[in-house]
C-alpha cells in the first residue's frame, strides 16, 4: 500500500545499527522537508533470519537489502536506507540510489581483548570476523592468526569477544562511530594492512525511479565527494563481480579534483593477493573505477573469481 502524500515511509532492517542509521536519515529529512511525516519501515532480511552460516555460504552481497527492495518496488515504503557496502553492484530495474549522504569512516576496526595492536596480538591469536575481505588480508599480513567465525549483529560479535576467548574481532569503524562506540576501537587498521570494502561507511538512499514526489527530497541529502568515490568504488565492484563472494576491496580519495582508488582482490588463504591503484580526474570516477578492476583482472584477479566461480558449480 503507498503512502499518502505527506506520510514517507522508510524502510530499513531491525539492527540496533540499520535503525540508528534510518533514525539519522529521517531527521535530516525533517530538516529539509519539515511538512511531512516520517514512519520507519522494519523489514526482516534473509541475512538477518540465517545466522548459523557464514555470509560466502548463503550468498555474500544481497542478503541484507532483497527483501526491502521487493518491499520498495511493491509501494508498501516511499524509500528504502541500506549501507552502501551490503548493496550489489547491479540494481534492480525499477530502484536508483537517490542520495549517498556524507561518508563515514571508511576504515576497518580492531577490538582487542586486552588493548594489543594487530602487531601486538601472540602468535596464534583467535581473530573474530565472516568477512572474506578481512580473513583474507589479516591471514596475508600474520598468516598466524586464527580465524574464527563472526556472525550476528553488533551487540552479538562485541559479546563474543569476551564469551568466545578470543584475542580481537574486526568490525566497521564508521558502525561504531555511528552507536557512540567509538571508544572501543583500540586501532584503526590502515589501509597497508586491511583495505576496506566497497562502499563501506556510505549510506545508500534508494529509491523508486521517476518518483517526483520523493527524489526531490533525497536528492537534498546527496553529499558530492562521497557520491563520486562511491560510484569509482562501485564501478570497479561491477566490473568485478562474478555472483559470488570474493576477498574483494576499494576505497578511493579525492584530493581537490583527483581521485585516486586503490583496488584489491584476494585468494581466501591470503596467498594471492592483487593490489594496484589508478588516479585521474574525480569528474571519471566511473571510467576510473572500471579501468582498475580490468588491470587487476589482466594481473591474475580473473583466475581467483573464475576459481570461485568453478567452486560455487
Amino acid at each position: 500500500m503507498a503512502s499518502s502524500e505527506k506520510t514517507i515511509r522508510i524502510g530499513t532492517r531491525g539492527s540496533r545499527l540499520a535503525v540508528c542509521q534510518a533514525d539519522w536519515i529521517k531527521a535530516r529529512l525533517m530538516e529539509t522537508a519539515p511538512d511531512r511525516t516520517y514512519d520507519l519501515s522494519i523489514i526482516k532480511t534473509q541475512g538477518d533470519t540465517i545466522l548459523d552460516k557464514p555470509l560466502a555460504k548463503i550468498g555474500g552481497k544481497g542478503l541484507f537489502v532483497k527483501e526491502i527492495e521487493e518491499a520498495l518496488l511493491r509501494k508498501d515504503i516511499d524509500l528504502a536506507v541500506h549501507s552502501m557496502k551490503d548493496m550489489p553492484g547491479e540494481i534492480p530495474e525499477g530502484l536508483a540510489i537517490g542520495a549517498v549522504p556524507i561518508r563515514e569512516t571508511p576504515y576497518d576496526a580492531l577490538l582487542s581483548a586486552n588493548g594489543e595492536k594487530f602487531s601486538e596480538l601472540p602468535t596464534g591469536a583467535r581473530v573474530g570476523t565472516s568477512s572474506l575481505r578481512r580473513a583474507s588480508q589479516l591471514r596475508h599480513v600474520r598468516p598466524d592468526i586464527h580465524i574464527v567465525p563472526l556472525r550476528g549483529n553488533l551487540n552479538t560479535r562485541l559479546s563474543k569477544l569476551e564469551s568466545e576467548e578470543l584475542d580481537a574481532i574486526i568490525l566497521a569503524a564508521a558502525g561504531l562511530s555511528r552507536l557512540g562506540l567509538a571508544h572501543l576501537i583500540t586501532e584503526q587498521l590502515d589501509k597497508q594492512i586491511m583495505l576496506p570494502a566497497v562502499a563501506q561507511g556510505a549510506l545508500a538512499v534508494q529509491i523508486r525511479t521517476g518518483e517526483a514526489r520523493i527524489q526531490p527530497l533525497v536528492e537534498a541529502l546527496n553529499h558530492s565527494r562521497s557520491l563520486t568515490a562511491i560510484t569509482a568504488e562501485r564501478a570497479f565492484l561491477k566490473r568485478l563481480e562474478g555472483g559470488c563472494e570474493v576477498p574483494m576491496a576499494g576505497m578511493a580519495q579525492i584530493t581537490g579534483e583527483n581521485l585516486t582508488l586503490e583496488g584489491m582482490v584476494a585468494d581466501v588463504p591470503g596467498e594471492t593477493v592483487i593490489m594496484d591503484s589508478i588516479s585521474g580526474a574525480s569528474a571519471a570516477a566511473g571510467e576510473l573505477g572500471r579501468t582498475l578492476a580490468d588491470r587487476l583482472l589482466a594481473s591474475g584477479a580473473r583466475e581467483i573469481l573464475e576459481s570461485f566461480k568453478t567452486a560455487g558449480d
